[in-house]
């Protein structure tokens, strides 16, 4: 049962339309100047970036921080809520991501106004919990525009 049968619905309406040349086109017509883009896809990254690194050095705070209250986190099948998340699964994301060796490549990251979104696949290799890892993933974050800078919004994070 889906929990949250318009987040899935909004994910991948974000995913499609914030990449078509023509939103790209009705942008630059709008007179949006291409450095705010290239700024603005520079943040969008760096922000990712700032999340895996605070995982990393179990900063849960500043992992934290960078979650809109209304944030969405899909893994696994299931759906949880920025209070789900920090009570059950971001103590085993960090524990994870001290433990095992993760090289990510951003595929792709597009922003039209005020919402954007980074895809980006994985590897990673080491321990954890006593099981040697060695597994693929992607990851889709939905990042939106506030006041505080750019935030995540929604994750989805896949893995074989």
């Amino acid at each position: 049962m889906n929990r949250f049968p318009a987040l899935s619905t909004l994910l991948v309406a974000s995913a499609l339309a914030l990449g078509t040349p023509a939103m790209a086109a009705a942008q630059q017509g709008r007179g949006v100047p291409q450095a705010r883009s290239a700024a603005d896809s520079l943040a969008v990254t760096a922000t990712v970036e700032r999340f895996h690194r605070a995982l990393a050095t179990a900063d849960s705070a500043a992992a934290l921080a960078l979650l809109t209250p209304d944030v969405q986190i899909l893994e696994s099948g299931g759906a949880e809520t920025l209070a789900e998340y920090r009570s059950y699964h971001l103590p085993s994301d960090i524990g994870f991501a001290r433990a095992v060796t993760s090289q990510r490549t951003l595929r792709q990251v597009r922003v039209h106004g005020d919402m954007a979104s980074i895809a980006s696949t994985s590897t990673a290799r080491g321990t954890y919990q006593m099981r040697e890892v060695n597994a693929a993933g992607a990851e889709l974050m939905v990042l939106v525009r506030t006041p505080a800078g750019w935030r995540i919004s929604a994750i989805h994070w896949s893995s074989r």
